[in-house]
């Protein structure tokens, strides 16, 4: 194999041709693919993975020496990216801004892929308005002991809950042991909004399966259950795109499924080397995802409720900054209730 090769790759603005040095190099030893497999299986997906991720900043996860090596995160355009990659300015919770790749064309996933990426981070928001998600997106995750299996009565029970709220439910694997639900929603409410309206769609899903679902943020109070990830909808909080490769080492594939797939199908089945063929058979379970969207005012109203029933804001990540309402950021078992005030803040007697 030499040193690089030259990938002619076909797009709406004509061919372009993309250096991918190291084609040779093993991504995942397990199981044998290479650089230049992953290569082609971009361009073999590029179609529904640019209807799900393209027109969005994106932040790359790149695995230099392949998925058992080191990775980082790319939230800046690399530099000696070529000019036509597009990137768009976005916003951090700490108030920064700087760009993130938006990718627009197959040519621009198979040059993320010359970048060591494997995994791909949308943002659930489109360039135009980067501020306002055009997607609401549940994160259920198994918890020790449990597994995929658990997840499924969960996902259809939050199915249900979304269509009460008015939401129409599109599913995922996550690429590992759970579940995403997304629900296309018009771009009328900004972040914090959007996460008050999952936290709503997840209490109500806990209070319907108190022993199989929680949305407790510490790990201590959780239990075998499936947790609701509600801190993914927050701001630059992200879950791997639609048809994003995983570094675990089989080479899984974050999929798309139907509603009718999802208690019989096996996730590990879903990789690099067997999502091209799927979608040459089956095509994707969300090619209309966006004909539809809705709205969050339901979810919001519940939001209303709960907060007036005494149940408040939730924790946020630890690097975020202290957010009005929320709780204490220290771990229950460690938590003295004599030391913080109601609002969640340290009294002025605690020593720091």
């Amino acid at each position: 194999m030499p040193a690089a090769v030259v990938l002619e790759v076909p797009g709406p603005s004509g061919t372009r041709e993309v250096r991918l040095s190291s084609p040779d190099r093993v991504l995942w030893p397990e199981v044998g693919i290479t650089k230049l497999d992953l290569a082609h299986y971009a361009m073999a997906v590029a179609d529904p993975f640019l209807a799900a991720n393209g027109d969005r900043p994106v932040a790359l996860e790149r695995y230099s020496e392949g998925v058992d090596g080191e990775n980082f995160f790319s939230k800046n355009p690399p530099k000696g990216a070529p000019e036509w990659l597009r990137s768009v300015p976005v916003t951090f919770p700490s108030a920064r801004s700087h760009p993130l790749v938006v990718l627009d064309e197959p040519a621009g996933i198979v040059w993320a892929v010359q970048m060591n990426t494997i995994v791909f981070h949308p943002w659930p928001s489109r360039t135009a308005n980067t501020d306002n998600p055009d997607q609401l997106r549940i994160d259920l995750d198994p918890q020790p002991a449990t597994d995929f299996s658990d997840a499924v009565p969960a996902a259809l029970e939050m199915r249900n809950v979304l269509r009460e709220a008015g939401l129409t439910a599109y599913i995922k694997t996550s690429g590992n042991r759970g579940i995403h639900l997304y629900a296309p929603i018009e771009p009328l409410w900004e972040f914090l909004d959007v996460r008050h309206a999952v936290i709503a769609a997840a209490r109500e899903l806990e209070r319907r399966m108190p022993d199989a679902v929680t949305t407790s943020w510490w790990k201590e109070e959780r239990g075998r259950r499936v947790f609701v990830d509600f801190n993914q909808a927050n701001r630059d909080r992200t879950i791997a795109g639609a048809y994003s490769p995983r570094a675990l080492r089989h080479a899984p594939v974050s999929t798309p499924i139907t509603w009718e797939e999802l208690e019989t199908c096996d996730p590990r089945q879903f990789t690099v080397l067997t999502v091209p063929d799927r979608l040459a058979t089956v095509g994707d379970p969300w090619a209309d995802f966006h004909a539809t969207p809705g709205r969050i005012d339901t979810l919001l109203d519940w939001w209303q409720r709960d907060l007036d029933a005494g149940l408040g804001e939730l924790p946020f990540p630890p690097d975020y900054p202290k957010m009005p309402g929320e709780p204490p950021r220290v771990q229950p078992s460690k938590k003295n209730a004599d030391n913080w005030d109601a609002d969640g803040n340290p009294r002025t007697s605690v020593v720091e």
